[in-house]
């Protein structure tokens, strides 16, 4: 799993191996100092030779003083790896999740994308931060610090034969049992926040419903089990302290009653029970720090599972992208299409479509609540593919264009309006980052958002605030408008944009619209007076065509278009 990680860490590599050689060298220096301490007191101390002590005791502060410099610049290059990885897997995840279809963003939810951003990728982060030091110096100082101990008294390290297989499998039960419990905790957090996310997305339902408390309870419970999930990790995990300890003092009491023994009947020095008894803390510590490093892999793994699921994600929108066709005309044809959201599930959403939309005509689309007016025009930029048959423009099916072309050739208004944080100017440009003034003033003009934005203090700098708090719905419908009108596509898609808009400026919208000749538009509505200038109107019923036809024709002959015109007409006291 780590291998699928570890390309990211490329461009940072030289900044991981200078860390690396730094806690070498730093461990090299920490190990000669129990040396020199034993002979301080084996020769100096014993010999009463000042001189000795004097020159050893400078050479001890000498590689104290090499390894906290080599230890300060450890940290930095540490720091190096750690930031710079973080940022290439946080950038390759943004851009696999950037080309997710609507589709793919269904398989995961808003707020578990954004732990997984965030939250997992820090935590990997501080692994290769924090981990680089324990992981070199641990094996190496262990290896080492055996080595001279066992040169010291080799009948002593046999205690350690014993106590590191004690260690081990303590471990092992640890970290069987706690990484299933990190997974978990994640997962909590991701709970948590998306009940965060949508209290403060809907602030002012909340607060106008009264509901707070309702939302209150709602994140007790959530946080409630995100602190249950983290208790029982965190409970398992500190098991490994005095487990630790436990071994680690017994072994110490083992070693100076052994030791002792062997000084009291001449087979070994003070100076080097002292040695031994430094180099027998750093093993521990040695230790000690392996296993810290074992439970920090262990949470470390659960994030990068996360984080592997999204890369694992197969995209189901494929393009050519060898291909170079372009949207000439806009014209669009809908060929026995079928369409559900998932491949298990029993019923189409869509069945059996077939419409021909012509270029530059005024298509609206006109059905009940659930009758998948949206979901068919998000077929035509491919937000979805079709589950069977073909939509083409121009005569070519969509999947024939590369994704970038098909999407430039389509402006589309949602149904739900998108303003970001900034002045108007800089959403607008969004539309098209090289419009001129003149195409900001002639879009606005067409979408009516003249008329309030001439009265901003600012203009067109104006600043929106967060999601556009500081305009109205309908002046976010016109925005919207105007930012699809600067793409001069090719089709232009209109998905209830007009809801929040009086009739008079609705009027004055159509008449704007009616100027684009060569522009394929299709509206979809909950009003009839929104389609009835329309060149055809499409009536959907249950995922299928019901019937098509001018507004004249079908009230006419369609009785589902009379009932939904007269209830109209008679809701507006007509």
């Amino acid at each position: 799993m780590l291998k699928r990680i570890w390309p990211f860490m490329s461009r940072y590599k030289k900044y991981l191996f200078m860390s690396c050689l730094c806690v070498m060298v730093e461990t090299v220096f920490e190990l000669v100092i129990p040396m020199l301490m034993a002979d301080i007191i084996d020769v100096g101390v014993a010999n009463r030779d000042t001189h000795y002590i004097f020159i050893r005791g400078i050479l001890m502060i000498a590689c104290a003083f090499f390894a906290l410099l080599l230890g300060v610049f450890y940290a930095k290059y540490a720091a190096m790896a750690g930031q710079g990885f973080a940022a290439e897997l946080r950038k390759a995840e943004f851009r696999k999740v950037q080309s997710f279809s609507f589709s793919n963003m269904d398989h995961f939810s808003t707020s578990s994308l954004i732990t997984r951003l965030t939250s997992d990728v820090t935590i990997l982060q501080t692994a290769v931060s924090n981990g680089i030091r324990p992981i070199v110096r641990s094996p190496v100082m262990l290896i080492t610090a055996l080595f001279l101990t066992f040169s010291i008294n080799a009948k002593l390290t046999i205690v350690f034969l014993i106590a590191i297989p004690v260690l081990g499998i303590s471990l092992f039960l640890i970290v069987k049992k706690v990484g299933p419990l990190y997974r978990l905790m994640q997962t909590s957090v991701d709970r948590v926040n998306t009940i965060v996310q949508e209290n403060l997305n809907a602030i002012r339902v909340v607060k106008s419903y009264v509901r707070g408390d309702y939302e209150q309870e709602k994140f007790e419970k959530v946080n409630a089990d995100l602190r249950s999930s983290s208790e029982k990790a965190f409970r398992t995990s500190v098991w490994n302290l005095p487990m630790f300890q436990f071994v680690m003092y017994t072994t110490i009491i083992c070693i100076l009653w052994f030791g002792g023994n062997m000084i009291f009947v001449g087979t070994m020095k003070v100076g080097e029970l002292t040695g031994f008894l430094s180099y027998v803390l750093q093993i521990l510590n040695s230790l000690m720090m392996i296993s810290n490093v074992f439970l920090m892999l262990t949470r470390s793994l659960a994030s990068c599972e996360r984080i592997i699921e999204i890369f694992d994600e197969s995209i189901d929108i494929s393009e050519n992208e060898e291909k170079q066709a372009q949207v000439e005309n806009g014209d669009i044809v809908f060929d026995h299409v079928y369409f559900k959201y998932q491949d298990s599930a029993k019923e189409y959403v869509l069945q059996d479509i077939n419409l021909h939309i012509k270029k530059g005509s005024t298509v609206g689309i006109l059905g009940g609540c659930g009758s998948a007016k949206t979901t068919l025009v998000q077929l035509i930029p491919r937000l979805y593919d079709v589950s069977e048959g073909e939509i083409r423009i121009d005569g070519k099916n969509v999947k024939e264009y590369p994704l970038h072309h098909l999407r430039d050739a389509i402006g589309m208004v949602l149904q739900k309006n998108t303003l970001f944080s900034g002045t108007i100017r800089e959403n607008l440009l969004w539309g098209n980052e090289q419009a001129s003034q003149e195409d900001l003033d002639w879009a606005c003009h067409v979408a009516c958002a003249d008329e309030f934005i001439e009265s901003f203090p600012n203009g067109y700098e104006n600043d929106l605030g967060q999601g556009g708090v500081n305009v109205s719905g309908g002046q976010k419908q016109r925005l919207c408008i105007a930012r699809a009108l600067l793409k001069h596509p090719k089709v232009l898609i209109f998905d209830d944009s007009t809801s929040a808009v009086d009739t008079r400026t609705e009027a004055k919208i159509k008449e704007g619209l009616a100027s684009l000749k060569d522009t394929t538009k299709i509206i979809i509505a909950q009003r009839v007076s929104s389609i009835m200038h329309a060149d055809q109107i499409v009536i959907l019923d249950d995922g299928k065509i019901h019937a098509i036809g001018t507004h004249e024709e079908l009230l006419k002959k369609d009785y589902v278009y009379q009932d939904i015109y007269t209830s109209q007409l008679e809701g507006a006291g007509l």
